[in-house]
């Protein structure tokens, strides 16, 4: 996945619809929307995909520079594994170059971890995916952190982040967006190592 000619797939996981739009669940959206800002882009409809994207470079021009698909799933989560497949199909994207941003439980709030397959630890999205595709895709995983109390997992990742949260949440997405850019354009390891926290 290193050759300057080759399409990298960035999928930024959420819920389709405004009511969503907020919600700890939709983290790979916001990662997803900033990435289309840097890159001057705007989302559109894809062809017969379920999907809305963006096709850009990150990097610098020059040999550096990669080429990227930016998509956003608009199918709900736990079936998003159908859209993310017919992009990856369309744009001839190898597993490995696909880029899964999303939410994760089991990591305090803001801290990130990047890794090359795994498993889907609960999570409908990356279940979705790893069916229709196997799990040997990249995966920039923002912590969320676990309900607090008893509330239930699925009620607490589809509800907004809390006010404190959000105080530093435009830092965690700018962060976030910076590590997928690292990944994509200088590997894993290197991008591991700046942000894996």
């Amino acid at each position: 996945m290193d050759e300057s000619s080759s399409v990298w797939l960035v999928v930024g996981l959420g819920n389709p619809g405004p009511e969503y739009a907020g919600n700890r669940h939709n983290v790979g959206f916001m990662v997803a929307d900033l990435l289309a800002e840097r890159m001057g882009g705007k989302f559109k409809r894809a062809g017969k995909a379920q999907a809305q994207v963006v096709e850009g470079r990150f990097g610098s021009p020059g040999p550096g520079s990669r080429r990227v698909v930016l998509a956003k799933p608009m199918s709900f989560m736990n079936l998003l594994g159908g859209p993310v497949s017919a992009l990856r199909d369309f744009y001839k994207v190898p597993v490995a170059g696909v880029v899964a941003v999303h939410d994760e439980l089991d990591i305090d709030y803001g801290v990130l971890r990047l890794k090359l397959g795994g498993g889907d630890n609960g999570h409908n999205g990356l279940k979705s995916m790893t069916k229709a595709m196997g799990a040997e895709y990249h995966r920039v995983r923002f912590g969320i952190g676990r309900p607090p109390g008893r509330m239930q997992v699925a009620d607490f990742v589809l509800k907004d982040f809390g006010s404190a949260e959000r105080k530093e949440l435009d830092y965690f997405v700018d962060r976030a967006a910076d590590a997928v850019e690292c990944l994509v354009t200088e590997g894993l390891e290197r991008a591991q190592s700046a942000y894996n926290s």
